[in-house]
């Protein structure tokens, strides 16, 4: 009798298959799960009854969640567009350096070697109200209050903005230089000939071809920021007042804090369906420009 011997392929692939179950198809399946069951860390056995869609139900009707979803879209839509303007001026820039450019780029991606954690460290020492790097240089200047940046809802929104904008505005900077270093001279060469201004060079020319890279930029980025966490919770902890507090600083709370796990788990899913829908869309302007370009394969 022959006895019957798994394909090759499939015994190279198995470590793989293993370690991805194991790390992420399986979490995934029982928080899928929890989230249909009123599971708390601090009663176990509550996971093992079924209320259904209600953890669904009961997030759609909760203010909290809106607003911190309100918050997170806010939050989102400034950083990352404030990211490409900076993104797109320094890429220009750097496009015309002659000398020492490899130098440049090496020191433009040293914020993206720092951990958000230390990030977040390093800011929430910089905009301490009374020993921060900021308000001793505001005082320096001539201005006597020391403002609350961390304390006032505004203020410390603001500061989180800032500090992810410095983190991560080098990620744009870098795709776009790339698209910059990629984009064929001739066009440029023929509008110059053709009397165009810098300007319209830019606006007709040079924006379309790198628009395929800044979506890849706003996709990679999107997905980043939607799920900003570490900065958040060393800065202000969601606080004062909760006026910071963002889709993952609330999930955090409402599952480790308040031990809500399944509820917890609900909000995860309906952030991934977010994050997901903005993904979706990034593609879609992604795929559209690169057609407008014919580069759609």
């Amino acid at each position: 009798m022959t006895r019957r011997r798994l394909p090759e392929w499939f015994l190279l692939l198995l470590p793989a298959i293993i370690v991805i179950a194991a790390v992420v198809l399986i979490p995934l399946i029982f928080s899928l799960y929890s989230s249909f069951t009123p599971y708390k860390l601090t009663r176990p056995s509550t996971l093992w009854k079924w209320v259904g869609t209600y953890n669904y139900e009961k997030i759609l009707s909760d203010a909290k969640f809106w607003a911190a979803f309100g918050r997170t879209v806010l939050f989102l839509t400034i950083v990352l567009n404030l990211e490409l303007v900076l993104g797109l001026g320094i890429a220009l820039l750097m496009n015309k350096v002659t000398w020492g450019q490899r130098t440049l780029r090496t020191i433009l991606m040293f914020p993206m070697m720092f951990s958000p954690i230390l990030v977040g460290f390093q800011f929430k020492f910089i905009f301490n109200d009374n020993i921060g790097l900021v308000n001793n240089v505001l005082q320096s200047l001539g201005y006597d209050a020391a403002l609350p940046w961390l304390v006032n809802g505004k203020l410390a929104m603001f500061s989180i903005m800032f500090a992810e904008i410095w983190m991560s505005t080098s990620v744009f900077a870098i795709l776009i230089l790339a698209g910059l270093f990629a984009m064929p001279r001739d066009p440029l060469e023929a509008a110059r000939v053709d009397g165009c201004t810098p300007w319209q060079s830019f606006r007709h020319i040079t924006l379309p071809f790198l628009m395929p890279f800044i979506y890849i930029a706003m996709t990679i980025r999107s997905l980043d920021v939607a799920r900003a966490y570490d900065i958040v919770q060393i800065m202000t902890g969601g606080g004062p007042a909760r006026r910071t507090e963002l889709l993952w600083t609330l999930m955090s709370r409402t599952g480790y804090v308040d031990a809500r796990m399944g509820l917890a788990n609900a909000m995860g899913y309906v952030s991934i369906i977010l994050s997901i829908l903005f993904t979706v869309y990034f593609f879609r302007k992604l795929s559209a420009a690169r057609a407008e370009l014919g580069m759609a394969g």
